[in-house]
């Protein structure tokens, strides 16, 4: 028998520590002696990125004990942190920056970069083998006082730790080399400001000589208008690589005379954003046969049918991580589903089989406490489509009254070049099985869709983005899905500034929770811009170049329009944060005080961009849930009220 309570009210066993517990996230996958190993977040630890392994008996086994953190900061979100060459495990620590070489027989470990002039001014990312006992990697290195005096060079760093070498310095922003089977080649991708990587890179390839240095690249694909996301080596004189000339992320495969030829014409994205350098988002399996994610769902690619063939054994596992390897006759790499969190998943391909890799951590939630997502195509007003997950209230022990209708929350990725994928998230499932709706909007700019869709935000950021989610929510509320008067926008990094964008220029949402975000364009970009160098001109193509379009900067930025908000601000920032400095979100509270809107104001130390450590979600969920509870007048039993002040 149902308990009847108001939305919002129902009692969960979801808790926001559950949710701290999921964000132990798996990456930087690989296989190593026909063993599985991954990087392990670690929320309970402080947010430390463990190397980890699946034992013989099921178990995981750590294989870099705290403190040891595999972590990096190239790019600000960091690149591949390890790699392994015989019996040393090569990896980048946190704290520092450097790289290390741990002995898997002795346990040693030996710091292989020198110490940089002052913390964290140079820093490694993207490791490969590199021949005769040395790694591979990008080498990041502060020039000046700005975020954004910054040099790349690709480097060699012997394991004697006589190095580093400097290989090649090709473009401003570079992934790490890969050496050639037969040792004579290298290959890597780069790209220059004011592009991003999804914007144009180029396919490098440079001769090794005998003694290590590289000879002058080419560019073998890529350029003016196209992508490349990923390279392999396929074979001596030939790579395969993601790129879109024809508008989707296709695999080519490219001779080293720069002919390329597309094995699987497709009008879907077989790539994604290069967010992090060393993703990868297909895999050779030999015989004219490649793994490959489609919209990041494992699919197999076949050659001589020119064909991408969903894996039928994994349709319940619909977000696939871009980080792949071949295992047991088949491929393991990092998956969640509706039902399903993430987790560490092997495919056998020839059994059509799937099996998990590491046990879940404790219990998992009951599964009909779990929204199972609906995939919606809404219209915009200008008739484009908008693609979006509906996550409805769901808990079997509670109904709420007769004529009711739930609050919702429209929940905004961040990127803007990102997505949402339709999976069992426990950050949703804290609100849903409570009784608010979420709707997770993929909107123009996303990728998944291809070029055309992800271009729709050219020069439109805060225009497009804000229209498609204010689209999505009235659409909700016209077919007596959402309560009209209990919509939310919440969201995080370029989510915060389209939460902050809307709550200050719409009347739709009456409430907005902005985590981590950029609220001050024309503060946040250029080179002597707030933000870092990867990002600070990335507004080139999001808003306009400069200073030919400042006027959008000023009239796009949230934190101009601070007293028109529409209600109630939830601010929640990281004090460590150098992709969003916490100064601008302190400027947009500062400008609120004696001016009667409801906010409130969370910082917390040691967190930089996006939330790590368990305690930090914990505060910050319970927050946003105490928040709604307080905008939208229903009780939150057994969650400490936040402090709303005027």
């Amino acid at each position: 028998m149902q308990r009847i309570a108001p939305y919002g009210t129902w009692g969960s066993p979801i808790t926001a520590a559950d949710v701290a517990a999921a964000g132990g996230d798996a990456q930087w996958l690989d296989v190593v002696d026909g063993e599985v190993w991954w990087a392990e977040a670690r929320p309970a630890e402080g947010g430390r990125l463990a190397l980890v392994r699946a034992g013989a008996s099921g178990a995981v086994e750590e294989l870099l004990p705290a403190p040891w953190n595999a972590r990096n900061r190239l790019h600000e979100y960091g690149g591949r942190p390890w790699t392994v060459l015989g019996r040393k495990i090569v990896f980048t620590h946190w704290d520092d920056q450097r790289v290390y070489v741990r002995d898997r027989d002795t346990g040693d470990v030996t710091p292989i970069a020198p110490v940089p002039g002052s913390p964290q001014a140079v820093r490694y990312g993207d490791l490969h083998p590199g021949p005769d006992g040395e790694v591979w990697a990008v080498r990041e290195q502060s020039t000046g006082a700005r975020r954004a005096d910054v040099r790349r060079d690709l480097v060699a760093l012997p394991l004697d730790g006589s190095g580093p070498r400097v290989l090649s310095a090709s473009h401003h922003f570079l992934t790490g080399p890969q050496l050639s089977p037969d040792g004579r080649h290298a290959a890597w991708l780069g790209w220059d400001h004011p592009s991003m990587p999804w914007d144009e890179t180029e396919l490098c390839v440079a001769e090794v000589a005998a003694d290590g240095v590289f000879g002058p690249h080419r560019v073998l694909a890529g350029g003016p208008g196209v992508s490349v996301c990923q390279v392999e080596w396929d074979s001596p004189g030939t790579l395969l690589a993601l790129l879109d000339p024809e508008g989707w992320w296709n695999l080519h495969r490219i001779t080293l005379d720069g002919q390329a030829v597309n094995l699987a014409p497709v009008t879907e994205e077989l790539g994604g954003a290069l967010w992090k350098v060393g993703s990868q988002w297909f895999l050779p399996l030999g015989e004219g046969r490649h793994a490959v994610l489609s919209s990041g769902r494992l699919a197999v690619l076949d050659e001589e049918t020119r064909s991408v063939t969903p894996v039928p054994a994994t349709e319940h596992l619909s977000a696939w991580s871009a980080t792949l390897a071949a295992f047991g006759g088949g491929v393991v790499g990092v998956a969640a589903g509706p039902r399903q969190e993430g987790a560490v998943v092997h495919v056998d391909l020839k059994a059509g089989t799937v099996s998990e890799v590491n046990p879940h951590v404790g219990e998992a939630p009951p599964a009909e406490y779990l929204s199972i997502p609906e995939e919606r195509v809404f219209t915009s007003a200008a008739g484009e489509p908008i693609h979006a997950y509906v996550y409805p209230p769901a808990n079997p022990e509670y109904t709420a009254p007769e004529g009711e209708l739930p609050p919702y929350l429209v929940h905004v990725h961040g990127g803007p070049t990102g997505r949402n994928y339709p999976v069992a998230d426990l950050d949703f499932a804290f609100f849903t099985s409570r009784g608010i709706g979420v709707v997770a909007v993929n909107y123009g700019g996303s990728t998944g869709y291809g070029r055309r869709y992800r271009e729709r935000l050219r020069e439109q950021w805060g225009v497009v983005d804000v229209a498609d989610c204010v689209a999505v929510a009235r659409a909700l509320v016209a077919e007596g899905t959402a309560d009209p008067d209990r919509l939310a926008v919440r969201g995080g990094s370029a989510g915060g500034y389209t939460s902050a964008a809307s709550i200050t220029t719409q009347r739709t949402f009456r409430a907005a929770t902005v985590k981590y975000p950029i609220l001050d364009l024309s503060g946040w970009t250029g080179d002597g811009g707030e933000t870092h160098d990867f990002e600070s001109r990335y507004l080139d193509s999001l808003i306009g170049p400069l200073p030919e379009t400042a006027s959008r900067y000023f009239d796009r930025s949230p934190i101009h329009h601070a007293s028109a908000l529409a209600g109630p601000v939830l601010f929640l920032q990281g004090l460590e944060d150098e992709i969003c400095p916490p100064e601008q979100a302190d400027r947009f509270v500062a400008s609120l005080h004696g001016k009667e809107i409801p906010h409130a104001y969370l910082t917390f130390e040691g967190e930089q961009h996006g939330f790590r450590k368990a305690e930090t979600m914990i505060t910050a969920l319970e927050a946003e849930l105490s928040f709604y509870g307080q905008v939208f007048g229903f009780e939150t039993p057994g969650i400490a009220q936040l402090e709303l002040r005027k």
